[in-house]
């Protein structure tokens, strides 16, 4: 145990970590409590660090309210996947525990994790020890660490994608959690594929995080131009690969992103991350370790909703980090590199990589893995997964690319996915529909406070007659809504975005970049859908009669001035 003292004023949460014993807390009391299919809500706060949230079904609270019953509680939990990229082993290990552990569908999320839902209680521990036999884990998939590090998963023509992604497994097993804790209450203390037992030591011991943790969450991501399809300016730190002549030089790295903020409180904000420097590949690793213990001695441990790495630089400045950063590292920072990005959206269809293999870009509607109606998603893919010719990545942009396809394999993936009719809704939907993106929301998310996943793909229908009547339906426009202003589908780098008020009402934001390089603003208050498609209809319009030649719509608003850019997180507001 430690001799560290937590000062009275610091938040409730960092008292839980330390008398938690290293992310013991009593989870495993609860986890064996019969009378209920819930957990106590300090050990909803540190399950958290193990990859699980306790949620119930809020379509059901009411009805079972008036039956006196407690809330249909059950568990979703989020797998990692550092850089996206999955084997067809692993998919089909998800696909089994989606049906016999879950509520039949999957996930992908907007950090490249697998995510299940409704997981009960009295099944949770088998889930997470099945998924560490997939050679996966759910460690520091959530809570106030590190997550799931995320990395562009289209190689495309980049030569060092390989090579970037040997960086994002080492950073991430770098920043993965130390406590033992992990392996004790979910793996009954055994090596199973996949764990991460051998980062384990004999006595629980934090050597980056120590037994506070960080103040809040953290995301790293990498990206590789020409595409941000990691939305690498959203994130605590983002590490752009800048390739010349075919060869890995080095990263420029960005700190100080987060998408999150409060209704009502202007103190918080959405922020990109600030480009500061240079670095070498052969030190990427040693500065993501770098960074974080700046953000773990300097981030604020009273108010949680100042606790993000973007309100430490802000307090401070970037050059203050710059100089804290050069002080603890055994290498300086280098001048920024030249480079470009042109979108923060994935490549539709068939590409062929630099290694000859091919990769396909599929169009997963939210990320939800599921048959409805006459469209047997999960059943095709699973049907491909049980062929083991291709791997699964998936993307920042809940979307799935099929990848390490050969040539001989080529047809067989064709054939499979036109037997399911997968591969039409890339030709079916429109540009908008392709660039639109949700969070869960209702009917599980705690902090939801408007549908999204459930509703978006209604609201674009409507949009889509809207553009394809003005012959834009081609013109990629990224939409992206949540049903919370806390950002978890990056609703504030949508060129129009929708944040959730209340039921049926959202706030209105236009302005981001196509390329995920500005914010946007918001431009309507608490509308509904009928307020929403009229505010919608004459921008629309005026973008079809006078954007410029291959114009983006985020640039065309601010242009004609319907709204103002947003250059900076503290500009947010104003």
């Amino acid at each position: 145990m430690t001799d560290i003292v937590v000062p009275k004023e610091h938040s409730a949460n960092e008292h839980l970590k330390l008398a938690s014993n290293y992310l013991r807390g009593t989870i495993n009391e609860s986890l064996e409590n019969p009378i209920t299919g819930n957990i106590t809500e300090d050990d909803s706060q540190l399950t958290k660090f193990h990859g699980c949230y306790i949620q119930d079904d809020r379509d059901l609270r009411m009805a079972r309210k008036k039956k006196k019953l407690e809330p249909a509680y059950s568990f979703l939990i989020r797998i990692r996947v550092p850089g996206g990229i999955s084997t067809s082993e692993q998919w089909v290990a998800m696909d089994n525990l989606s049906n016999s552990h879950g509520n039949g569908t999957m996930k992908l999320t907007t950090r490249q994790a697998y995510q299940l839902h409704g997981v009960i209680k009295t099944k949770l521990k088998d889930t997470i020890y099945q998924i560490n036999e997939a050679a996966l884990d759910t460690i520091a998939a959530c809570g106030d660490v590190n997550r799931n590090v995320m990395n562009s998963p289209n190689p495309l023509a980049s030569s060092v994608h390989a090579e970037v992604q040997e960086y994002v497994d080492a950073v991430s097993r770098e920043l993965t959690p130390r406590t033992r804790a992990y392996h004790e209450l979910w793996l009954d203390n055994e090596l199973v594929a996949g764990g991460e037992k051998e980062a384990q030591v004999d006595d629980d011991y934090e050597p980056i995080y120590g037994p506070l943790y960080l103040p809040r969450k953290f995301k790293i991501a990498f990206a590789i131009p020409p595409r941000n399809d990691t939305d690498i300016f959203a994130n605590d730190i983002g590490a752009i690969a800048i390739e010349k002549e075919g060869k890995l030089v080095g990263f420029n790295v960005a700190a100080g992103g987060g998408m999150g903020t409060t209704h009502g409180l202007p103190e918080t904000y959405p922020r990109l991350a600030s480009i500061i420097g240079f670095v070498k590949p052969e030190h990427i690793v040693e500065t993501m370790v770098r960074l974080v213990e700046i953000q773990r001695d300097f981030g604020d441990r009273v108010n949680r909703k100042h606790a993000r790495f973007k309100y430490t630089i802000d307090d401070r400045g970037v050059e203050w980090l710059q100089e804290e950063f050069n002080k603890r590292a055994s290498f300086d920072l280098l001048p920024i590199e030249e480079y470009e990005f042109t979108t923060n959206m994935d490549a539709y269809g068939w590409h062929q990589g630099v290694d000859g293999l091919w990769y396909l870009g599929l169009f997963i509607e939210h990320g939800r893995i599921h048959n409805k109606d006459d469209y047997e998603l999960k059943t095709g893919l699973r049907e491909l997964a049980d062929l083991h010719i291709c791997d699964f990545r998936l993307s920042g942009n809940q979307n799935l690319i099929l990848g390490k396809i050969s040539d001989a394999d080529k047809n067989k993936v064709i054939e499979v996915l036109n037997k399911y009719a997968i591969l039409e809704k890339i030709d079916e939907s429109s540009a908008q529909r392709l660039h639109s993106m949700a969070c869960v929301a209702l009917n599980t998310c705690a902090l939801a406070m408007a549908e999204s996943e459930r509703y978006l793909p209604k609201l674009i229908d409507k949009i889509d007659k809207i553009t394809k009547a003005l012959k834009i339906d081609d013109v990629p426009i990224n939409i992206r809504m949540t049903g919370c202003p806390n950002g978890c589908g990056r609703p504030f780098l949508g060129e129009i975005g929708f944040v959730g008020k209340s039921v049926g009402r959202y706030n209105m934001y236009l302005g981001a970049a196509h390329n995920g390089e500005r914010l946007n603003k918001m431009y309507r208050e608490n509308i509904d859908e009928n307020q929403i498609l009229a505010e919608l209809v004459p921008l629309l319009e005026e973008f079809a009669e006078t954007r410029n030649e291959n114009e983006h719509f985020g640039d065309f608003v601010i242009r004609r001035g319907f709204i103002k850019a947003t250059k900076e997180g503290m500009d947010f507001h104003q």
